[in-house]
């Protein structure tokens, strides 16, 4: 208990002192606990002081997470000497029910289908040189016709589509593709960025926004040049792209935007990065600066064209950048640090309690849903000095070991007289070791008193 309490000091300006008890206690009982982890399971792992009315009141009160995410991550988990980029993505929790705060009908990858469930839109830092993931927010997307894009495209168009009519308006004007409408999801996840650059200021320098192919679009690329960053992320395979003009027009009129078309099989080989092969696939990277007629500006493409030395058959993937200047080898490296939150998401569905949450309000399943990201933090950082031993040291080893200090410090209450240190210390280790499947021994004799 005190190891958390002292790594929880950092948030005494920012919560009470009854809160950050309360905290402390959940944060415990989770890293003990077996089974699902909701607010009855959590009560039953706690100690005292942690009844089930008082996990009702801590769940119901509304906290800083954003601050409490960015604190203890510059205090405990910061690498200044690291390079870090944002990324965002967006997980659903299958839901049953109809009371359930924010329940609608969301894409299920898993599933290949929408099923009845809640979503979360999470943003976090994640850092190049140790290639891990660390969440900075998460909200609940709760969907409001009035403001979505399907529902202003329903009302723009009409109803019988044979009424339609054909070609552009008469007296309609060019318009300014900078100029866009921020709504929806895509509103939700600027002010969570331009949360995080307001409390990060300049403690690291952000450079670029790590989005997947949902974002690819003209709205994200706008969405992320308001917040003064570039955008990393992906086309359709299918995406109409042009290169530049090579020859002059002549004559009166505007200069031409658009060239030859990009055909992905017919690249100049003078665009080729370099060739990478793996067994019988052939991967040939090329870079350009190419234009789509949904963008105002220029795009930094990269194109993957991957083959099959035995079928002759191909396919390709397109990345694009908002920045002109950034490198083909650097685009596909951090494109795929994004996947790293996926990382954060399966961790806190699988041990943090995202998946196993049956809240039903609206303040306390926000609460749960930081709580689980927010375990991500604290595990991480309780697992620094084992990972330094033992890099395969994983969260199962971690729940064990703090399950084994439970039991032994339960076990120490009713005895009428506590035995020797070094007992404890083996009694600590022996039980610390059920279940896990890295066991490293335990660095503090007597570790388990402080239970």
């Amino acid at each position: 208990m005190q190891v958390i309490i002292a790594l929880f000091a950092v948030f005494a300006p920012h919560i009470s002192a009854t809160t950050g008890r309360q905290l402390s206690c959940v944060v415990l009982a989770v890293l003990a606990m077996t089974g699902r982890v909701t607010m009855l399971n959590i009560s039953r792992w706690t100690s005292k002081g942690g009844s089930y009315r008082t996990l009702q009141r801590f769940f119901n009160t509304v906290l800083p997470w954003p601050t409490l995410f960015w604190v203890f991550f510059r205090t405990h988990l910061l690498d200044r000497e690291s390079e870090y980029i944002i990324v965002g993505d967006e997980t659903i929790k299958p839901k049953t029910g109809s009371k359930t705060f924010g329940l609608d009908r969301f894409f299920s990858s898993t599933h290949g289908k929408a099923i009845p469930s809640l979503s979360f839109l999470a943003v976090s830092l994640v850092s190049v040189n140790e290639r891990r993931s660390y969440p900075m927010a998460i909200e609940q997307i709760v969907r409001d016709d009035t403001s979505s894009t399907s529902a202003a495209k329903q009302d723009a168009t009409p109803k019988d589509p044979l009424k339609r009519p054909r070609g552009r308006p008469k007296g309609s004007k060019n318009r300014d593709k900078t100029d866009v409408v921020i709504i929806g999801v895509l509103k939700q996840l600027q002010i969570m960025i331009k949360t995080l650059l307001s409390k990060v200021g300049g403690a690291i320098q952000l450079r670029y926004l790590v989005l997947d192919g949902y974002f690819g679009h003209n709205n994200g690329g706008q969405m992320t040049r308001q917040c003064d960053l570039h955008l990393i992320s992906k086309l359709r395979s299918d995406a109409a792209l042009f290169w530049q003009p090579t020859d002059e027009k002549e004559g009166p009129g505007r200069p031409r935007l658009y060239g030859e078309r990009f055909n992905p099989q017919q690249i100049d080989p003078k665009c080729r990065i370099s060739i990478q092969t793996d067994g019988n696939i052939r991967t040939d990277i090329y870079q350009g600066h190419l234009r789509n007629q949904k963008f105002p500006e220029l795009l930094n493409v990269v194109c993957l064209l991957k083959t099959n030395l035995k079928t002759k058959k191909q396919s390709h993937i397109l990345l694009f950048s908002s920045d002109l200047a950034l490198d083909a080898e650097k685009m596909i490296d951090y494109y795929s640090l994004r996947f790293q939150i996926e990382f954060n998401f399966r961790d806190a569905k699988q041990y943090w309690g995202l998946q196993d949450a049956m809240n039903v309000n609206k303040e306390p399943v926000n609460t749960a849903a930081n709580l689980s990201m927010f375990m991500i933090h604290v595990s991480a950082k309780l697992m620094e000095k084992d990972r330094c031993q033992n890099p395969e040291y994983s969260v199962l080893d971690l729940k064990s070991r703090y399950r084994g200090l439970k039991y032994v410090h339960e076990t120490l209450k009713m005895l009428p007289q506590k035995p020797e240190p070094i007992v404890i210390q083996k009694i600590t280790e022996h039980l610390g070791s059920i279940g896990a499947i890295h066991h490293t021994q335990p660095r503090i004799i007597g570790e388990g008193i402080d239970l």
